[in-house]
């Protein structure tokens, strides 16, 4: 298992529906990303700096970067590129966080 755990941004105008829309998240793509290898996946909210952490455990390394060219993938992040910072791909403007320490 892998955990990887990333920082994206949401527009401070659209926090709640940001949250929103994660709550209405469409079935087809929670069955993409089980397919995809997801175990785990949790997005938090910095409420004062707009900012989101993303935590997610995945299977496989290869498998996971594949869910970025799937159909559904493209199509939801079209649908939140109102909401957050995005390239003009509609690719969630991220960075990766680097684990300094777990404990099991």
């Amino acid at each position: 298992m892998f955990r990887k755990a990333f920082m994206m941004k949401v527009y401070p105008d659209q926090q709640q529906e940001y949250e929103k829309r994660h709550k209405e998240i469409w079935p087809e793509m929670v069955e993409e990303l089980r397919k995809h290898g997801v175990k785990s996946y949790s997005i938090f909210l910095n409420t004062k700096t707009s900012e989101l952490y993303g935590y997610i455990e995945i299977e496989d390394e290869e498998l996971w970067s594949e869910m970025a060219e799937t159909a559904i993938n493209q199509k939801w992040w079209e649908y939140m590129s109102p909401v957050m910072e995005t390239h003009p791909d509609h690719r969630p403007v991220s960075f990766d966080l680097q684990e300094v320490f777990h404990l099991e």
